[in-house]
């Protein structure tokens, strides 16, 4: 009797995780590549691998600065105000990185698909070439705004297929920093953070998880015994400022405030930064920054 109940629990088990992936078989097959799925969010990005940028010289990787993404919320699953949606629906969003040269014809295809634009606004400072960043919204039929956005990256240099993998295996030693910042991701050269804010997030009604660009994201890049760093924390109006002072008196410096989103509750803004230096310094600088704000508490 234990064993059937163990291979009953592992069945369903299985069927629910492959029914999960299925919600975005539709999806996936219009962007011809596979995403991730967290919960009721399916997400994709297209690192601008195409680009060489680099900020004072230095050479920006594209998991450091320069990824588009485009995050996806079920809105099946009782997720709108207590409301089931009937139909294949979603919201979408997401952020564009674009050369400026590309703006121009992103909005007007924007436009012409019915998406709409939330935020375009600027991540670095001294970056060569200049890059913009553009963010939208839209909500409907899961496969429709796939293909409206598809659409949309047709219209820039953005590679739409998998290249080879070029991923550095390089071990580096995050040992000092993960020893404030408590254990991050590790993705070649890079090291990788995300801080939920504590409170409730919505956007016009519909509650918006911490993977849908609603955490603080702090990236490291190696660079010999430096490190630069950039990211973006999500602030309440009252924490801007506090946060902007803790940032400079660290030597990092603030490089965009702006807003991502037209409905949202909290009203948010989004501060990007940059430095390059002693990657414990910067560790520091960054932990009294995030402690300045209503985040959830670092784990170590």
């Amino acid at each position: 009797m234990k064993k059937a109940a163990i291979l009953l629990f592992s069945f369903f088990t299985v069927c629910y995780c492959s029914a999960q992936q299925n919600d975005w078989a539709s999806v996936e097959k219009v962007f011809g590549k596979k995403g991730t799925v967290q919960g009721h969010v399916f997400k994709i990005s297209y690192p601008r691998t195409d680009l060489t940028v680099t900020v004072n010289g230095f050479k920006v990787a594209p998991g450091f600065a320069l990824g588009s993404w485009i995050g996806f919320i079920d809105m099946n699953k009782d997720m709108h105000e207590g409301k089931t949606m009937q139909g294949d629906q979603a919201t979408m969003m997401g952020d564009l990185v674009l050369l400026d040269t590309e703006v121009p014809a992103v909005l007007k295809k924007l436009v012409e698909v019915g998406l709409r634009i939330t935020a375009i606004h600027n991540h670095l400072v001294n970056e060569t070439p200049n890059v913009k960043y553009v963010h939208f919204s839209g909500n409907g039929n899961k496969a429709k705004l796939a293909e409206a956005i598809k659409s949309v990256l047709e219209v820039t240099a953005t590679p739409l297929t998998a290249s080879q993998s070029t991923t550095q295996t390089t071990n580096v030693d995050w040992s000092k920093v993960e020893s404030i910042l408590g254990p991050g991701k590790h993705n070649g050269m890079l090291l990788q953070y995300s801080f939920p804010r504590k409170e409730k997030l919505t956007d016009g009604g519909m509650e918006m998880p911490p993977s849908m660009g609603m955490a603080t994201g702090i990236n490291f890049q190696k660079d010999g015994d430096n490190a630069a760093i950039t990211g973006d924390f999500v602030l309440l109006a009252d924490e801007v400022n506090p946060v902007i002072k803790i940032l400079i008196d660290n030597g990092i410096t603030p490089t965009a405030l702006h807003n991502h989103m037209l409905h949202d509750n909290p009203r948010l803004f989004m501060m990007h930064f940059w430095a390059v230096d002693n990657p414990e310094k910067l560790a520091k600088g960054l932990a009294q920054a995030l402690a300045a704000t209503n985040h959830q508490p670092i784990k170590k």
